[in-house]
């Protein structure tokens, strides 16, 4: 690339050219002299129009190196870091200099300008962070009991150049949580079906060692006990498939019309021709107005029929137990109420959980499984309805769900 002075030396010597030649050909003189005139101008309009050299334009080359911009720093980086939900943290020389919205709600506003060891306080955290070096590989860190008991998050940190960092926090309490919980699950049903098995293979070992008539009614009274545990079993069985059924369909909502009232009425018919010994107690308030609603009819009659066979196992025989059926606005709620010992008011959040149980013992003797409310509430759940249980002890339990209506 030409500089300007070299520009002007090439436009001048051409001018000078053109003169000789005219002369040398016999050219006016006057001619001659205007056009070494306009050859100057334009060689000066060259001149001023040409860029300065590389040198002059950007100065006297740069003695040593310019540092390296600071990736912390970097607008891009703040905006990327406000945009992340887990808490983010940027560190230059262990202290904290960019924090974004997630990690001051977790660690607290003070942290920025902080040494990223006592931002973070946690052992493992401190341990590591203090011996970290730039060629450190990306690991994971367990924080146990961060930031409070029974949580657990990890922590990763990635290394840059000039003693930047950026540490990345990730909660896992959920994880373990639901690990925790799949644990319990696993090992309560291991034990809710040992129990019955244990007294069938008991009862039938028994009955291999009588012989003769003599033991006829102790053999009867043996086998009846057989045939209640087997069918405690076999109803276990039933609501263990019935809970993972709907927990693999709970992100799906339903998109079928069906109608609340003739699903609760097919319920309480069947219940009232069982052969239980409270059939005839079920009274029904339904109307004769359909409770149209996008439902899965089968989920939404076994919910039915779990509510009304509680009310049935645990009031008392002889009182009604009250099905109901009532618009509210564009929602419907079922209700079932029954005159019961009633339940106290610390086991009610608990009546959800799987196996949970008020009474065991009595909850056994009346073939309770402590699946049947869990069902009900992750049904409820899927059909985007709200669950309701009250109780007053010595007056009975009311259960009531309500539904958003297909209008």
């Amino acid at each position: 690339m030409f500089d300007r002075l070299s520009s002007l030396v090439i436009a001048l010597t051409l001018v000078v050219i053109a003169a000789i030649f005219a002369a040398l050909t016999g050219g006016d003189p006057l001619s001659i002299a205007l056009m070494a005139v306009a050859g100057f101008v334009a060689a000066g309009t060259v001149y001023s129009a040409l860029p300065a050299s590389l040198t002059d334009a950007q100065g006297a080359a740069p003695s040593a190196e310019a540092p390296p911009v600071s990736l912390l720093r970097h607008p891009d980086f703040a905006r990327w870091v406000d945009q992340e939900k887990d808490p983010l943290l940027g560190v230059a020389d262990n202290i904290v200099a960019i924090a974004n919205d997630a990690a001051i709600r977790l660690l607290g506003r003070h942290i920025v300008g902080a040494d990223i060891r006592t931002a973070i306080r946690h052992p493992a955290a401190a341990e590591w962070l203090s011996r970290i070096n730039s060629n450190a590989p990306l690991e994971t860190i367990n924080l146990v009991d961060f930031p409070r008991p029974g949580q657990r998050w990890t922590m990763r940190v990635a290394t840059l150049s000039g003693g930047q960092r950026i540490v990345m926090l990730s909660d896992h309490s959920a994880i373990d949580a639901a690990d925790r919980m799949r644990s319990d699950f696993v090992a309560n049903a291991s034990h809710e079906l040992r129990t019955p098995l244990a007294a069938i293979l008991g009862y039938v070992e028994t009955l291999q060692d009588m012989n003769g008539d003599a033991d006829a009614p102790t053999r009867g009274r043996f086998l009846s006990i057989i045939h209640r545990e087997a069918g405690r079993m076999q109803q276990l069985v039933i609501d263990l498939l019935s809970i993972s059924r709907v927990e693999a369909d709970r992100f799906r909502r339903p998109t079928t019309p069906v109608d609340l009232a003739a699903i609760v009425q097919t319920s309480v018919a069947q219940l009232r021709d069982s052969e239980q010994p409270r059939a005839k107690d079920i009274a029904s308030i339904l109307g004769d107005t359909p409770q149209p609603m996008l439902g899965d009819g089968a989920q939404l009659g076994q919910l039915a029929h779990n509510i009304i066979s509680n009310a049935m196992k645990y009031g008392h025989p002889g009182t009604p137990v009250t099905v109901e059926l009532a618009r509210e606005g564009n929602r419907v709620r079922l209700s079932v109420s029954d005159e019961s010992d009633g339940i106290a008011p610390d086991h009610l959040p608990r009546l959800t959980e799987r196996f949970y149980l008020v009474d065991e013992a009595r909850s056994r003797s009346v073939g309770g499984t402590g699946l049947g409310l869990a069902i009900v509430k992750h049904i409820s759940e899927r059909h985007q309805g709200q669950l309701d249980i009250e109780s007053e002890l010595g007056k009975g339990t009311r259960v009531s769900v309500t539904f958003p209506l297909a209008l």
